[in-house]
Order: C-alpha cells, then structure tokens, then sequence
C-alpha cells in the first residue's frame, strides 16, 4: 500500500514518534491482522487497528448482534440487532478508512477450517470466550508459526498474553493445560464493560508494538489486570513439560 499526501496528513500523530516515523507507517499499512471474535475484545480491537491503518484485517464471527451486546460491543447500535456482526463492522470500519481491506469469514473457526483462515494472516488475535476455540487458535498458530496475541476478560478482570511462535516459547496450553470443568466468561460471569475497552485496547497496543518490532514486547509473558484495585501484573509464562504442544 502507498503512502499518499492524505496518509501522511491522516497518521501524521503518530508517524512523528521516535521510533515510529514513516517506515513505521509503512509497515503498518502493509501488514495483515486477523481478528477472531468482535465481541467486547474485538470491537476495540478492530476500531484501533483500523484506526492506525492495518493494511488488511481478517475479521471472524458467525453470530448477529444482540440487545446484550450493546453495552460493551462499540461498533454496533440498536438498530444493528439481528445483524450480522461481520457485515456490521465492515461497514463502520469502511466508512473509518475504506483503504482498509476486510476480510470477512462468517463462520464459526473449527479444527477443520482454522488452517485455511489463518494462513494468510502475520499476526492472529483471539478474543474468543471459549477454551475449546482457544485451543484450536493456539495450536494452528503454533504449527503454522504466527504470532498469536490473545485476551480475555471475566467479571472485572482481564488476561493479555503473546505468543511469537516464530521463537521457542510456551504456548496456552503450557498456561492452561486441561480445559476447566466450568467455563468462565461474559454469558456465565458478567463482566464490567470498561474491561473489555481496556482489554481490546491493549491488544491493539501489542499488535502495532510487534508490528513495528519496538523492544519490551510480551511475548511469553501474560499481563492480569484487575479494574477495581487497578492491579496490573506482568508473568513469565513458562514452559510445561506436559504440554499437549511439547513446547
């Protein structure tokens, strides 16, 4: 993608950091991001990315909008119910930066098709609330060597991992090796909607950091924040012998 007098006046912000500058531009806006999920963690997400000029974004998510959705999902409004979210986000993020190509897959990712959807993709971000779809992300990135940059939230907490499977690192399930008896998340827990803003925030945060290959990255390390006692902790992940992945 070129870099035009409009780009230039558009990123102006942030193409004068240290660090950044045109050839941070540059690299931005030819990269490729998949975004698995555009729940509380991908709406955010998406909006930053597209905001920055991610150059192609992958975005993945077979249901429609819900009235429940609404008070932590940004893209979408009232009268988005019933609609699809792909279809949705698309069009906000095109009316954003319509430079920006979209790439929808309205389908739920699965064992089978997981290869076929990530494989176009330099870096993956799962903002899925599921362990089962976590594992399957975590273990096709994995064998396919992309960097997988991963958040969850529950209640008023928020967990943001990065795995450069490009390196010898752990991987998720080195973190969590057995799927839990119940499963955690929005449906079954609740969760404080700032938390996902934030979440999806730092996501965004660490994708454009990889991208521009800036120093003190997370890769195999995982950050808890708590929103209450505005705790934020950073862990080495290490890793486990009995890794399903022998990492």
């Amino acid at each position: 993608m070129k870099m035009r007098f409009n780009d230039y006046k558009r990123f102006e912000k942030q193409i004068i950091l240290k660090n950044f500058g045109v050839n941070g531009q540059k690299k931005i806006m030819n990269s490729k991001v998949l975004i698995i999920g555009l729940g509380g963690l991908g709406c955010p997400l998406l909006t930053y990315l597209a905001s920055s000029g991610v150059g192609k974004i992958g975005i993945v998510d077979h249901d429609k909008i819900e009235i429940s959705n609404l008070n932590r999902q940004t893209l979408f409004n009232i009268n988005d119910i019933g609609k699809y979210k792909v279809h949705r986000a698309k069009n906000v993020i095109n009316k954003m930066n319509n430079k920006i190509r979209i790439k929808m897959f309205k389908k739920k990712l699965t064992k089978i098709n997981a290869g076929s959807i990530i494989k176009d993709f330099d870096i993956v971000c799962d903002g899925t609330d599921n362990f089962e779809t976590r594992y399957i992300i975590n273990d096709e990135c994995k064998r396919k060597k992309k960097t997988l940059i991963s958040a969850a939230i529950s209640k008023f907490d928020g967990h943001l991992y990065k795995f450069n499977f490009k390196k010898k690192v752990s991987c998720y399930r080195c973190f969590m090796p057995e799927k839990p008896a119940t499963e955690k998340n929005c449906e079954a827990d609740g969760v404080f909607s700032p938390v996902a803003g934030i979440l999806g925030s730092l996501q965004a945060n660490e994708v454009l950091k990889t991208i521009l290959d800036l120093k003190d990255d997370l890769n195999g390390y995982i950050i808890i924040f708590n929103s209450i006692k505005y705790n934020l902790r950073k862990i080495k992940l290490t890793n486990n012998p009995l890794c399903k992945n022998k990492c």
